[in-house]
């Protein structure tokens, strides 16, 4: 029995040996095609000295001599652009199979057909034919292109690491209550339904279950969303992953494994994501028309030129692979790669990082945004609002009485009150109320920080309407007594941040419109939507049914971002068109977002999006730069003018390239982040 269950054991370990392994090499392949990239790219620059050097047509248009700088020049010329051709053509001659394959021509088709014409004439030229070798062109294109599609391919996220943040969420060990009544620590994997755990305080539940004895606060936030600590006590549920506060507690395992709330938010978060959809590549449309008319003027121009006019067939294959040269722009190669590199970059360094490039480019239509409210819209703690005095205290002793005692708590709602007083009294005589509160001696006097529950079951009269108002806005209340004596109030809540009043703002002068989900009641949903004027909120959402909301938006036929902090929250984010993050939330919700805020402010959900909308404008100027010349050139390089005297020269040709690459690269500088 003993080593069957050894066998299983290490059967597992090397199953997990094996996933990592194969995780391990998916996310090396992605590297390692940049890693490609970018080795062909400087080997190709290196090769491309030379070849400018030795390229006589090169040295005529700088007002060189075309002389021969050494016998054999020319065969020299055609090894190292063979060299260039192969290595540096390589990834776009398969990328060219790959698209036939496919039946979908685009940039690859068109940068395959543009190099192919002008090496196989090049190379002719070198071995008889009359006319004028393009090499110089054909390694600055191949240059070109290596360097935009490196630049593209390090701008693409890489493979999300969500499942594994969300399984890092459970502890490694459980203690494990045995039949002698002695604690064994066990892996998780060894205990099952049924089984006695002891949570310890400070600890990750290691299992979903419920409390069978003890009392305890529990932190569910990472898994919730809400920034309260919930109070357990026997018969009490918990969820694996939450966090143990300052009481020591013994669970009953009741679910397990893919059983647990924890693998069916997995579950979410992989459905989710299997089913977004992805943008089509704008430079990959531009290619494809492109390529055809690429393709089909060049055809024509070497038929007219031959059939029509009877022209040397060297005339008209130079003509034909000139439109083939100059209807493939330098430009189009970086006209969407280098702005994503400006506006990538730019974000980062305003705090906006970019991780789903099709999704940032999405960003631009979004006509929703909707806010998780806890970390997001709030701060995730607990802060007063109010404090209330019932007699002649000042409300500044009332608050300070309930800072001394608190300051010995180590509860959250302790530490928004300890924060909002300042320096306080010592205390002593400390000691907490389990469920209810705590008390000490200030200054001698016996104070005592309560709950409702203990002002109802002593038989404290409290008829005052600022209650109820408070109360009904869902706010969290707490009394102070001093030597029986009930002084006041303080009314605590989740604090709206300053900063969500001024997103609100923004994302409404675009257009957008503003929602809110939240597991918190209609009253606290209520108070904070009207506090923001929101257009819309979602109150006492299970965290499982967050993503149903996205859903339930989208379904209006409304594009939606989603925005969140919480692992709750990572299979909204995934649903959503845009998944935004907020740094200071849990891994997982990073790892599950498009898009991360680094300084945790919601204004920036209104800069992202209308950085999304000035990328996009970039991107269309960009494309109309890069083809726009075409209407002029092309026809040009066919040689329409040619009966007045104007032919445009090859290397005239590759000036406009130039030209139109320089305006490119400039233009895509000119982004800012709006604030």
């Amino acid at each position: 029995m003993e080593n069957k269950i050894h066998e299983g054991h290490e059967g597992h370990k090397e199953h997990k040996r094996h996933k990592e392994h194969t995780e391990h090499k998916g996310h090396g392949g992605h590297r390692g095609m940049i890693e490609d990239f970018k080795r062909r790219f400087f080997i190709c620059i290196a090769l491309t000295v030379p070849v400018l050097v030795l390229s006589s047509n090169l040295r005529s248009l700088l007002g060189f001599s075309m002389r021969p700088l050494f016998a054999g020049e020319s065969y020299v010329l055609f090894s190292l652009s063979s060299a260039i051709f192969v290595y540096g053509g390589y990834p776009f001659i398969k990328g060219f199979s790959d698209e036939i394959k496919k039946r979908a021509i685009g940039m690859m088709t068109l940068i395959s057909v543009a190099i192919t014409t002008a090496y196989i004439y090049s190379a002719a030229v070198t071995f008889g034919l009359q006319g004028m070798d393009f090499f110089w062109e054909l390694a600055t294109l191949i240059d070109i292109m290596l360097l935009g599609h490196w630049i593209e391919m390090r701008s693409v996220m890489g493979a999300s690491k969500a499942l594994e943040q969300l399984a890092r969420l459970m502890p490694s060990v459980a203690h494990k209550r045995m039949p002698d009544e002695m604690e064994m620590d066990v892996s998780l994997e060894e205990i099952a339904p049924g089984d006695i755990v002891v949570v310890k305080p400070g600890e990750k539940m290691p299992a979903d279950g419920r409390v069978i004895n003890g009392q305890t606060s529990v932190n569910e936030s990472m898994l919730t969303g809400e920034s309260q600590p919930v109070s357990k006590a026997p018969g009490a549920m918990i969820v694996g992953g939450s966090v143990n506060g300052e009481g020591s507690v013994e669970v009953e395992v009741t679910k397990t494994g893919k059983d647990s709330f924890l693998s069916q938010v997995i579950d979410l978060v992989r459905e989710a994501q299997e089913s977004k959809s992805r943008t089509q590549d704008l430079a990959n449309r531009a290619a494809f028309y492109l390529t055809v008319v690429a393709i089909a003027g060049g055809t024509v121009t070497f038929l007219v030129w031959t059939v029509v006019f009877g022209k040397t067939l060297a005339f008209a294959i130079e003509r034909s692979v000139t439109v083939m040269v100059i209807a493939c722009p330098h430009a189009l190669g970086l006209a969407v790669p280098l702005v994503v590199a400006v506006s990538t970059a730019l974000a980062a360094v305003n705090g906006l990082l970019i991780r789903d490039r099709a999704a940032f480019e999405k960003g631009r239509n979004i006509q929703v945004v909707l806010f998780d409210k806890t970390g997001t819209l709030t701060e995730g703690r607990f802060g007063v609002t109010d404090t209330l005095v019932f007699g002649d205290t000042a409300q500044e002793e009332v608050l300070k009485l309930a800072a001394a005692v608190e300051a010995r708590s180590e509860h959250p709602i302790a530490a928004g009150i300890v924060d909002a007083a300042g320096p306080v009294a010592q205390v002593t005589d400390f000691k907490a109320i389990p469920g209810k509160g705590a008390q000490g001696k200030v200054n001698g006097r016996e104070v005592m920080i309560v709950s409702p529950g203990y002002i109802n079951e002593h038989g404290y009269n409290i008829s005052d309407e600022r209650i109820n108002d408070l109360s009904s806005q869902g706010k969290t209340i707490v009394y102070v007594i001093r030597d029986g004596e009930l002084l006041g109030a303080i009314a605590m809540a989740d604090i709206i941040r300053k900063e969500s009043r001024d997103a609100i703002t923004k994302l409404k002068s675009m257009g957008i419109r503003c929602m809110m989900v939240t597991g918190d009641n209609k009253q606290v949903a209520a108070w904070v939507s009207k506090s923001l004027d929101l257009d819309e909120y979602f109150a006492e959402v299970l965290p499982q049914d967050k993503v149903a909301k996205v859903k339930e938006v989208q379904e209006r036929g409304l594009i939606v971002a989603m925005t969140g902090d919480g692992v709750n929250d990572a299979p909204a984010l995934a649903q959503a068109d845009v998944g935004i993050a907020v740094r200071a939330g849990t891994d997982v919700a990073v790892e599950a977002a498009d898009i991360i805020l680094v300084k945790s402010d919601p204004r920036d959900v209104a800069a992202i999006l209308a950085l999304s909308r000035a990328t996009y404008r970039k991107m269309i100027q960009n494309l109309i730069w890069a083809t726009g010349y075409n209407i002029f050139a092309i026809p040009l390089a066919a040689g329409v003018l040619y009966g007045i005297g104007i032919v445009l020269s090859p290397a005239v040709g590759a000036a406009l390239m130039s030209v139109s690459t320089v305006i490119v690269a400039i233009n895509a500088r000119f982004i800012n982040v709006e604030r």
